[in-house]
């Protein structure tokens, strides 16, 4: 099957659906590929249309016990002195892919990359040599047209740092207008309202991680409306 092919496949599947990111950090008490597993298969019960998953060990887990399509990422944290964090190199999408992600995401910023990888020539050769289709992660505008990227997404997007529950929905807004690539929204997604708004602008579908597969930030978000908490804020 050549890469268009599976890219028109993937989008159908996708199309007006909820895509869980089942990923974690060390230190979160739920990091683990078995973790990460678990909150797959409630992800695909509740009726997902797609996951978002770290590494290429928590891809090959979870591909065999999830039939659900596999967005594929690989986070870098600390390791690319140039700040890149999501899936840096060709080699990380190589194994990606080996492990059975069906899309590769990746950070298509200007920003210079490990090993001195081109974002351009990269995202080609993912196209070309890996047969798959890629994903941008887009801080801006410009990061959305930069590369021959498949599918564009507000994912690294860092306005209104005020307000962790807001996506950005300018960014959003103008991925949509001003070019044609299928928009997936990711980023701040917590309330149902702001999903369906989302899908008024005209997003292909629709990413949401922290507000199901991380707990401990759900009960912080109602912590905060209790009267205990009020109480010492007033203090």
């Amino acid at each position: 099957m050549s890469k268009d092919e599976k890219l028109k496949n993937l989008l159908l599947q996708l199309d007006g659906g909820i895509i869980v990111s089942c990923q974690s950090k060390l230190g979160d008490p739920t990091h683990s590929t078995e973790y990460m597993g678990v909150f797959a298969e409630c992800a695909m019960m509740g009726g997902a249309s797609g996951l978002r998953i770290n590494s290429a060990a928590d891809v090959e887990y979870i591909k065999k016990r999830v039939n659900l399509p596999i967005i594929g990422i690989w986070k870098r944290p600390g390791v690319d002195e140039h700040g890149i964090m999501i899936t840096p190199t060709f080699e990380d999408a190589r194994q990606l892919v080996e492990a059975g992600a069906d899309l590769i995401a990746l950070d298509t910023t200007a920003r210079r990359r490990q090993n001195d990888e081109d974002v351009i020539e990269l995202v080609y050769k993912i196209q070309d040599e890996l047969n798959t289709p890629v994903m941008a992660d887009c801080h801006i505008f410009d990061d959305a047209v930069r590369t021959s990227a498949d599918i564009v997404a507000p994912t690294l997007s860092l306005s209104d740092e005020s307000d962790d529950y807001t996506p950005d929905f300018t960014l959003i807004e103008t991925l949509i207008q001003k070019q044609p690539k299928p928009v997936i929204a990711e980023g701040r997604f917590w309330n149902p309202e702001d999903i369906s708004r989302a899908f008024q602008l005209g997003v292909h579908a629709i990413v949401i991680g922290s507000a199901v597969t991380r707990p401990w930030l759900i009960t912080e978000r109602f912590v905060r409306a209790s009267r205990k908490y009020q109480h010492h804020q007033e203090k």
